[in-house]
Order: C-alpha cells, then structure tokens, then sequence
C-alpha cells in the first residue's frame, strides 16, 4: 500500500486559498497610507530567498541537513514576508504600468507573465515538498524537491527581474 501523502487537504485548500485571497485582495483599495517604499524591499526578499534556495540545496548536498533545515524555513519565511508586503503595496499603491517600448517590452511581459503564472504553481509545490519533509518521507521529499528548486529558483529570480524592469516606472 502507497504511503498516503502527508497533509494533502491542507496542501490543497491553501493552495487555492493563497491565490484566491491575493486576487480579492488586488480589487481592494485603501487610501491614505504610503506604502511605496515596499517594492524594493520585497525584490530583495526575493533576491534574498534565490541566494538562500542555492544555500540550501548546496548544505543538503554536502551533508549538512540541519543548515539546509533552517536555510528552508527562512525562505518560507521570506516568502511569506514577502507576500504580506506586495499584497500591502497593491492594495495601497496603484498598478504601475511598464513603460518600455519595443522587443524589451515583450521581454518584460514574458517573464512577467511566467514570473506569475509560475508563481501560483510553486505554492503547492513548496508545500507538498515541505509534507513529504515534515512526515519523514525524505525519498519523496527529494524526488520533488528536483523540482520545486528550479521553479522556486525561477520564482524568486524573476521576482528581482521584474522589480528592476519597472522600477524606472514607478512614480517619483
């Protein structure tokens, strides 16, 4: 009998709560606080988490499983962070527009596009890769964790990319 996999509901119901919510949140509006100096911050959590992400899978290949324990939590934890700022920043600031002109331009929305749509798939990726740690299955854990590494990775990366591709654009 296949192991069941750990957390599976949970996984799943956050998985689609974590997008739903940010989307209903982005339609929220609230005046009066300035909250424009987040976007820097949050793209170096981003640069922070890819760093880290390297750090770890360096530790766990070398045998240190406890760094790459902690290197794991903290990008989590910078994730995490990481959202909370950027849904701050949306529902308080205005959407900047991207203001390049020509193949840049479609360079920019590429990676923007996949920076999102990529960004919503590593959600329960990272969580049913974390299940398979928590419950001990570390067979299963790193079967996936081949994955979830370069997708994070890409996440996170793309996150910077598209910070300092429209950081030109934001109002002054």
């Amino acid at each position: 009998m296949a192991q069941q996999e750990p957390y599976r509901k949970l996984i799943i119901v956050v998985s689609i709560i974590i997008p739903v919510v940010v989307a209903v949140l982005f339609r929220v509006k609230i005046d009066g606080y300035d909250l424009t100096f987040l976007p820097p911050i949050y793209a170096s959590i981003n640069g922070l988490t890819a760093i880290l992400l390297v750090v770890a899978v360096w530790a766990i290949k070398n045998g240190k499983r406890t760094l790459h324990e902690q290197l794991m939590k903290t990008c989590l934890g910078l994730s995490g962070a990481f959202l909370v700022m950027y849904v701050l920043y949306h529902m308080t600031s205005d959407s900047t527009p991207y203001g390049g002109e020509g193949a840049i331009r479609y360079v920019y929305f590429f990676i923007l596009i996949t920076h999102i749509l990529l960004s919503v798939i590593v959600i329960p990726v990272v969580l049913f890769t974390l299940g398979r740690a928590l419950a001990g299955n570390f067979e299963k854990h790193k079967a996936l964790a081949r994955y979830t590494f370069p997708l994070w990775l890409y996440v996170a990366v793309t996150g910077v990319i598209v910070y300092l591709m429209i950081s030109p654009y934001y109002p002054s």
